[in-house]
């Protein structure tokens, strides 16, 4: 840890609790913290609900598709939302795999934007938000490399969607498909109606509600992160600090596993990504360990379109629910073998960071250009 740090963890301000109570505040916390996460979702998808029904559509142009799913996401504030709705629509016949492949491919780039307004919860210590919005934007930056990489790619050989019916052809014979419960996401998907049960009692108008729940999950996401990083400061110790890095450091296919396993387990890539904030921005995690989570956390949110599909019993709807997994995985497999490559999206987001740290405007309005406006104009431009 460096000086400031070690600071933060002697300072007199911070209560002495035993270690198993300050591991259950933490716990207490990180529940509430999620909760506030699942608020946030909620709200936005409830204030954009109207907005996404005709999004998906009539959308023949691929550059308006990944828009349509940059911008679908973060109104519905999932991307296995999305993509579970773009299967649906594909199992239907409404769309045609073609089209939904860019949709996808946006999804990717939309889901990121939950960890960057989870980021800006440490805008008032600048060292702890140089550290969190790096580890928010460096997914953004990998996940539009990646894009730009595969999307031409796919567009002039369909290698990726060819290969996807293939696998989908042989999975589709004896697959039976169904879904599972993740205790985690079902534990917060809880605590987020308790509070909108809460608010039904003084609205059932859905606007207002969404507005409700959205000012409540960013209130709770700001003052439980405050909490969270003093508490891990002082609950892991160095040496599982260094151990813990140590191992991400020895080898970054564990780091991809992490994420795509607890992704899987909980079924959303928005909250194994928005946990990393706080482990990063309290030096817990080194920002290069991390990244590799956020990596697999791209392979594990692919489950739930893949479980969608397959519950289908079409190969068209499996089709482009396996063309998601293996645009994630060729990501990897393309961007991460080599070292100049594997970093650049680190280095663009410590860039980012740095300029967001001098000037702190430029932080929120990089997330509302971003996942907003650009992609609004570009499909009022280009649909």
């Amino acid at each position: 840890m460096n000086a400031g740090h070690e600071l933060s963890v002697a300072t007199p301000a911070t209560p002495r609790l035993a270690g198993p109570a300050r591991a259950a505040l933490v716990c207490t916390l990180l529940y509430l913290f999620l909760v506030g996460v699942g608020l946030l979702q909620s709200g936005i998808e409830g204030l954009g609900s109207s907005f996404t029904d005709g999004l998906f559509r009539g959308v023949d142009n691929p550059f308006v598709g990944l828009l349509v799913g940059i911008l679908a996401t973060v109104l519905m504030q999932s991307s296995s939302a999305t993509t579970s709705t773009i299967v649906g629509l594909v199992a239907a016949g409404v769309l045609p795999v073609s089209d939904a492949v860019p949709m996808v491919m946006g999804a990717n780039i939309g889901t990121t934007v939950t960890n960057t307004i989870v980021s800006l919860a440490h805008m008032r210590q600048s060292h702890e938000f140089e550290l969190a919005f790096s580890a928010a934007t460096m997914h953004d930056a990998f996940n539009v490399l990646a894009v730009a990489i595969l999307l031409p790619l796919e567009l002039s050989t369909r290698v990726l969607s060819t290969l996807a019916r293939d696998i989908a052809g042989l999975l589709s014979g004896g697959a039976s498909g169904g879904t599972f419960d993740s205790p985690v996401k079902g534990a917060v998907v809880w605590g987020g109606a308790r509070v909108e049960s809460f608010f039904g009692f003084f609205t059932d108008h859905a606007t207002a509600l969404g507005a409700l729940s959205l000012i409540t999950g960013i209130v709770l996401v700001f003052v439980t992160l405050a909490f969270i990083t003093k508490n891990m400061r002082v609950l892991v110790a160095n040496r599982i600090e260094r151990t813990l890095n140590a191992a991400l450091q020895r080898s970054s296919v564990v780091g991809i596993v992490i994420g795509a396993i607890v992704t899987m387990a909980v079924q959303s890539s928005s909250i194994t990504t928005s946990i990393l904030i706080p482990l990063v921005a309290s030096g817990i995690l080194l920002l290069r360990n991390a990244y590799p989570i956020t990596l697999g956390a791209n392979v594990g949110t692919t489950i739930t379109a893949l479980l969608a599909a397959l519950s289908t019993g079409e190969v068209d709807a499996l089709t482009i629910a396996v063309t998601h997994t293996l645009f994630n995985l060729g990501a990897i497999a393309i961007i991460f073998p080599y070292p100049r490559l594997r970093y650049l999206p680190v280095t663009m987001a410590q860039k980012l960071a740095a300029l967001a740290v001098r000037r702190k405007p430029v932080a929120v309005s990089y997330t509302v250009v971003m996942f907003v406006v650009l992609p609004l104009l570009g499909i009022l431009i280009l649909r």
